[in-house]
C-alpha cells in the first residue's frame, strides 16, 4: 500500500485528527496479536470514515469485514447515543479481539457483531441504513455490494475499501485481483450510484446511492 512518498504519508497522519488512545492502543495491538497486521484502518481512513458518518448525521451504519475493530470503532463514536451499528465477521481471534475493545469503548453499546459469513449475516438485517464500510474477502465484493445497496437509503452512503489493491488491479492476475477490477468495472457503470475512487491508502470507492 505504499503508493505515495513515506515522507507524504507521514506528513498527512501528522495533520489528521488524533484517534484518541483507546483506537491507539487498538493499532499497536493489532500488530502484536492478529496475522495480517496491515489490514487495520489506521488514522487517516479511521478518521476520514468518522467524518463521513457525521457529514450524513448517520444513525444506522453496516460493516462488512470487523477485523480488529478500529474502522468499527471510529464509525461508531460519530453516531448518535442510540445509534447502532452492525459489524460482520468470521474469523474467531479477530472477534475476540475486537470485541474486548467494544467492551472498553464508551460506543461500544452501539455496535452489535454478527458472527459468520456476511454473505448470510447481511440477510438477518432489516431497515434502512444511512452508511455502509465494506472490507471483507475480496471474491465477494460484489454480492456484499449489491446486499448492502438493498439496504441503503436513497442518499445514503458506501464506503468500500482496498480498490486499488497495491496496484495489482492494472494488471490483474489471482482471484482477488480480477474480483476487485471487475467490481470497480461495475460500480463505474452502475447508474444507481454516484461513484469517485479515491486514492487513500489502498484506495476507497465513495458511492452514494441516487
Amino acid at each position: 500500500m505504499d503508493f505515495l512518498d513515506e515522507k507524504i504519508e507521514n506528513y498527512a497522519f501528522e495533520h489528521t485528527r488524533y484517534e484518541g488512545d483507546l483506537l491507539n492502543r487498538l493499532e499497536k495491538e493489532t500488530y502484536e496479536n492478529l496475522e495480517i497486521p496491515q489490514m487495520c484502518t489506521g488514522r487517516i481512513e479511521g478518521q476520514l470514515l468518522r467524518l463521513l458518518a457525521k457529514l450524513i448525521s448517520a444513525r444506522r451504519i453496516i460493516e462488512v469485514g470487523t477485523f480488529g475493530g478500529y474502522a468499527t470503532l471510529s464509525m461508531a463514536s460519530a453516531l448518535p447515543e442510540d445509534g447502532e451499528l452492525f459489524t460482520c465477521d468470521l474469523d474467531p481471534p479477530a472477534i475476540a479481539f475486537a470485541k474486548r475493545f467494544f467492551a472498553e469503548s464508551e460506543h461500544g453499546k452501539k455496535i452489535t457483531l454478527l458472527e459468520g459469513p456476511a454473505t448470510e449475516t447481511l440477510n438477518t438485517l432489516s431497515g434502512s441504513f444511512d452508511m455502509a464500510f465494506i472490507d471483507a474477502d475480496k471474491v465477494n465484493y460484489k454480492n456484499y455490494y449489491e446486499k448492502v445497496l438493498s439496504l441503503i437509503r436513497s442518499g445514503g452512503l458506501i464506503a468500500v475499501d482496498n480498490v486499488l489493491w497495491s496496484g495489482r488491479v492494472l494488471d490483474p492476475k489471482d482471484d482477488s485481483d480480477h474480483a476487485i477490477h471487475n467490481f470497480n468495472q461495475t460500480v463505474k457503470n452502475d447508474s444507481r450510484v454516484e461513484q469517485v475512487l479515491l486514492t487513500v491508502r489502498d484506495g476507497i470507492y465513495l458511492l452514494r446511492k441516487c
